[in-house]
């Protein structure tokens, strides 16, 4: 049996990732193992939510990156991969020029998704495999640039939609209140229609304050706990939180901004906690890519969640 290896390019607003993950070809579990995850925090939103483009410098280096990330795709024999690119390139008037010169550059292709296939990439993580299949969830992922809301009932995949409501368009006050109109108005409609008892909270600050709250594997995290944990990081300054909580200048400017969104929409919703998986838009990225595989491979096993 051979060992597949898959990569995905995630290039968010506040930071760009590359994930590398193998599973064994023809082995009924389809267990994937992580062979690399890099995290760059480029931040392209402060840019292209500000100004309305990204500049030469940040493009120049967003190139330099994905040089090293194509080098590092070639090292690891990679049987396929995929790179996409959300809310801060679609924002960002010059991102056809700049996919352009990445493609020239590197000969890799980036698609700009919009924000429902970014909410339906993640549900191919399988996380839903897992949730009780009577219930009905919210599934909330709260990026850089923009927040997706997605409904699950019966462990199926309704209907997503996606705010323009970020981390770094709230850290530099570019979110519009007609956002949060129609995020609220949504979620009281989504209310009445669903009872939700939890919701699901992707993205690397939800895990991270799950952490901080330290809630053990398989718990869920109290909306009163992560108030109470939000208020606390409040008090502190950007420097305190990196010195306190060991976290990472880029992850504690908006930490804060993210935990308000995902405390709102559950407040909005009617729900008491939040599931974390420690899943992301590369995770489903590379199962998609992996069920890919499967198919032109004529192998026909489903895949279940890690």
């Amino acid at each position: 049996m051979n060992s597949l290896r898959f990569a995905a390019i995630d290039i968010g607003s506040n930071a760009v990732r590359l994930l590398i993950k193998s599973v064994v070809s023809g082995d009924p579990s389809d267990f994937f193992t992580k062979e690399l995850m890099l995290r760059v925090p480029l931040r392209l939103g402060q840019e292209s939510f500000v100004s309305g483009k990204i500049s030469g410098d940040k493009a120049k280096q967003l190139i330099r990156l994905m040089k090293a990330f194509k080098q590092l795709i070639k090292i690891y024999d990679i049987t396929d991969y995929r790179a996409c690119a959300t809310s801060a390139m679609r924002d960002a008037k010059n991102s056809k020029e700049l996919v352009k010169e990445i493609r020239k550059a590197t000969n890799i292709k980036i698609e700009i998704i919009n924000g429902q296939e970014e909410a339906s990439i993640i549900y191919e993580s399988h996380f839903a495999d897992n949730l009780n299949k009577i219930l009905n969830y919210i599934y909330v992922d709260v990026g850089g640039g923009s927040t997706e809301i997605s409904v699950i009932t019966k462990g199926e995949l309704l209907e997503s939609k996606s705010y323009d409501i970020g981390t770094v368009r709230l850290l530099n006050n570019k979110v519009k209140s007609e956002e949060y109109d129609r995020l609220n108005k949504d979620l009281a409609e989504l209310k009445v229609l669903y009872k939700i008892n939890d919701i699901i909270g992707s993205g690397g600050n939800i895990i991270k304050l799950n952490s901080l709250a330290k809630v053990r594997n398989n718990n869920k995290l109290s909306i009163v706990k992560l108030e109470e944990l939000n208020e606390t990081l409040k008090s502190l300054s950007v420097d305190e939180r990196i010195t306190y909580y060991k976290l990472k200048p880029d992850r504690a400017d908006v930490i804060t901004h993210a935990a308000r969104v995902y405390i709102d929409v559950a407040n909005g919703i009617g729900a008491s906690h939040i599931i974390v998986p420690p899943i992301g838009l590369a995770d489903g990225i590379i199962h998609m890519l992996y069920m890919k595989w499967k198919e032109e491979n004529k192998v026909n096993e489903t895949v279940p969640s890690e």
